[in-house]
């Protein structure tokens, strides 16, 4: 099922261009329903988590975690991106130049651990930004072009600290009715890419078709979201 897909490449500036003429359909002006729903078990009795955000565009989630006294690292090529997160959340940054990856800046928030990196998600490292204690997966593994998906998942994994809680939101449809992005991911792949290393549980699957899914062509989208922990044999 995956082959109608298999070939399609989003380019980072595929992504830029979406942001520069606000094409942001993906963009929710709420906290997502699964990361509220299920943070609990994301944080699991910590305080203090160090979240990361793979493509965090200016998702307000990030906000809603830093107000709960976490610290939260996003990574974004869109600049527009990061300044309207700022802008929109009445926060103050600063901006620095992200020595290891030439043409790079990270964008820091004074009033709340915000750290968000304007770089291509596979120049981000663990020697960039360190490891991770929590992951909130919202639109990014969906997002990526499914040729990435296996170094994607290395990135992923290389960025998990051996305590890391990583919340990985997937999309069932049919290929054949949508060309995506959002891509369709299914769970038999997540197994694939993480199940070697990782326990993977799936918390929830709820109908997610909308009228505006629905123009897509479908007619069924299914969102899964799933619990990935590193194994600890």
């Amino acid at each position: 099922m995956l082959s109608s897909q298999a070939n399609r490449v989003m380019a980072v500036g595929e992504w830029e261009e979406r942001w520069q003429e606000d094409r942001i359909g993906f963009h929710q002006p709420n906290v997502h329903k699964m990361l509220e729903a299920h943070v609990d078990k994301v944080v699991a009795g910590r305080t203090g988590v160090r979240f990361f955000f793979p493509l965090c565009g200016k998702a307000v989630d990030m906000k809603w975690l830093a107000d709960m006294g976490h610290s939260v690292v996003g990574v974004e090529i869109s600049e527009k991106a990061i300044k309207q997160f700022f802008e929109e959340n009445n926060m103050t940054y600063s901006e620095e130049a992200v020595p290891g990856i030439p043409g790079a800046k990270v964008y820091k928030g004074s009033e709340r651990n915000i750290s968000l990196y304007q770089c291509d998600l596979f120049n981000f490292s663990s020697a960039i930004g360190g490891q991770f204690g929590a992951i909130w997966d919202r639109g990014s593994l969906v997002a990526i072009s499914p040729k990435d998906r296996e170094k994607y998942a290395a990135l992923i994994i290389s960025l998990m600290a051996k305590d890391c809680r990583y919340l990985l939101d997937t999309l069932l449809y049919n290929p054949e009715l949508y060309s995506g992005p959002p891509f369709f991911v299914p769970d038999e792949q997540v197994h694939s890419l993480y199940g070697s290393s990782c326990d993977i549980e799936l918390l929830q699957s709820v109908d997610a078709l909308t009228d505006r899914t629905r123009n897509w062509g479908l007619d069924f989208l299914t969102e899964n979201v799933h619990l990935i922990t590193l194994k600890t044999s």
